[in-house]
């Protein structure tokens, strides 16, 4: 055996818990996997083929139906590798307009993972992105956000390369236990394969639940669809902008009013509105 990989066979695995949510297509509304908890997912796999003997438990805090059923099997239809087993899926069942954030902390405090990875902000609900932020607050776990890779882990110690903007990309390194969020800085995560996804069982933990007061307070509503933006002005040079911006546009299939009634002319703005999708 070559010593490079009998170093690799005695890395130590580590406990990783990956926190999944039910996603929502943007285009159609149904429930599927979300597309950050995925991609954290599939950084998760990544680390268990680099580092064998670790363990990962996926993670879902909420209720249990018919569509979310079949969006949290596609989580587990993803370890399809040699040696990946998702066989099951924690669930920490609770009812619909519960807070999550309890019942994650205290199997996390009860289980103590030594790496927890979770999506930047959910595809539902509130979607403020705050949970990671709770969780390291009620753990006292550092927390790093917009991750792109986990590089290694030595010695209880993860290097990590976090995306900043622009494309720029910083190496951190922190102490475990920690916490990671995951954004579209991340890998793509991998297709989800039926075979095991149909395999794969929940194992329901018990959680307490509590009813979330502020989510309670609000009222949602599809989102309405937004006016057109004004055209944007290309042009190389500061002399190009002022002129395009001072420039008078040329009229395209306008309609000039002359001795109309107060009634006629509001009624044609009102036309104009409605064609522009300024109102709908």
């Amino acid at each position: 055996m070559r010593p490079e990989q009998q170093q690799k066979q005695q890395k130590p695995g580590i406990d990783v818990a990956v926190l999944v949510s039910i996603g929502r297509h943007p285009t159609t509304g149904r429930a599927r996997r979300a597309e950050q908890d995925a991609r954290g997912l599939e950084l998760a796999l990544a680390m268990e083929a680099e580092l064998p003997g670790s363990r990962i438990d996926v993670l879902h805090a909420g209720s249990q139906d018919v569509d979310s059923e079949a969006a949290l099997r596609s989580y587990l239809g993803m370890a399809t590798g040699v040696g990946m087993g998702l066989e099951s899926m924690t669930l920490l069942e609770q009812p619909e307009g519960s807070d999550a954030i309890l019942p994650l902390v205290e199997h996390l405090a009860a289980t103590s993972p030594q790496l927890v990875i979770t999506g930047a902000r959910a595809e539902r609900g509130e979607g403020s992105g705050l949970l990671p932020y709770a969780l390291s607050e009620h753990l006292g776990w550092p927390l790093v956000n917009s991750l792109a890779s986990i590089e290694k882990v030595e010695n209880g110690v993860v290097t990590l390369l976090q995306a900043l903007p622009r494309g720029q990309r910083r190496r951190l390194k922190v102490r475990l236990p920690a916490i990671i969020s995951v954004d579209e800085a991340a890998p793509a995560a991998r297709q989800s394969a039926f075979g095991p996804a149909r395999r794969a069982t929940f194992s329901v933990a018990p959680t307490t639940s509590e009813a979330d007061s502020e989510l309670a307070q609000w009222h949602l509503s599809p989102a309405r669809k937004r006016p057109k933006r004004l055209k944007i002005i290309k042009a190389a040079s500061a002399r190009d902008r002022f002129k395009a911006a001072a420039s008078k546009a040329e009229g395209k299939g306008g309609q000039v009013l002359t001795d109309v009634t107060p009634e006629q002319g509001a009624e044609a703005i009102y036309k104009l509105l409605k064609e522009e999708d300024v109102l709908r």
